[in-house]
């Protein structure tokens, strides 16, 4: 049987048919998961992830209708997998992918206090959204999937068949200019 696609599914969870989680489990299952993992560093944990966010899926749409479910579950299982990652290392952190790009990123936000101290949160979200929008595509891509998508720098290497140097030294760049930016804007 052919897999429907984003709209069909969609529609599928519009009409409370359940076998929209299955389609959804069959065509971003894999995607999710390795998210969740790279996060988590747990592959207990990452499976829990892709089951929740299964629920909230169900549990959301309707009365949501996303212009893109792919989007829409990268989202969920990020926010999941962060929350699971923060209620299993309140007593020892790990040292996974999400580990490291948070320490990278530490720098350039000096800190959550300073930042909620000038600005809320949505408003950040907004100047670094607009700052990405000014990269160039490659550059925007090497930094969302490291510091969205928690990928690892080898793994950003050979899907853009860049050198892991070239990957760390335009990571450090980018933040640099996010780091400019961000005191330009008056977020520093």
């Amino acid at each position: 049987m052919e897999q429907p696609n984003e709209a069909a599914m969609i529609a599928l969870l519009q009409k409370r048919d359940e076998t929209a989680l299955e389609a959804i489990r069959n065509e971003y299952g894999k995607l999710c998961g390795k998210l969740a993992f790279d996060i988590t560093g747990c592959r207990e944990d990452s499976e829990e992830c892709v089951s929740d966010m299964l629920l909230k899926v169900w549990q959301t749409i309707p009365p949501k209708h996303p212009d893109s479910l792919k989007a829409y579950l990268i989202t969920l299982i990020r926010h999941l997998a962060i929350d699971r990652y923060h209620v299993q290392t309140a007593q020892k952190r790990g040292g996974t992918q999400f580990d490291e790009a948070l320490d990278e990123l530490q720098d350039t936000l000096v800190s959550d206090e300073n930042v909620s101290a000038v600005i809320e949160k949505r408003e950040l979200t907004r100047a670094i959204e607009r700052f990405l929008d000014t990269l160039p595509p490659q550059t925007r891509n090497v930094f969302m999937r490291r510091y969205y998508m928690a990928d690892s720098v080898r793994g950003i290497a050979d899907a853009y068949q860049m050198s892991v140097s070239a990957v760390k030294i335009s990571l450090m760049r980018t933040r640099q200019k996010l780091n400019r930016f961000l005191k330009e804007e008056g977020f520093l």
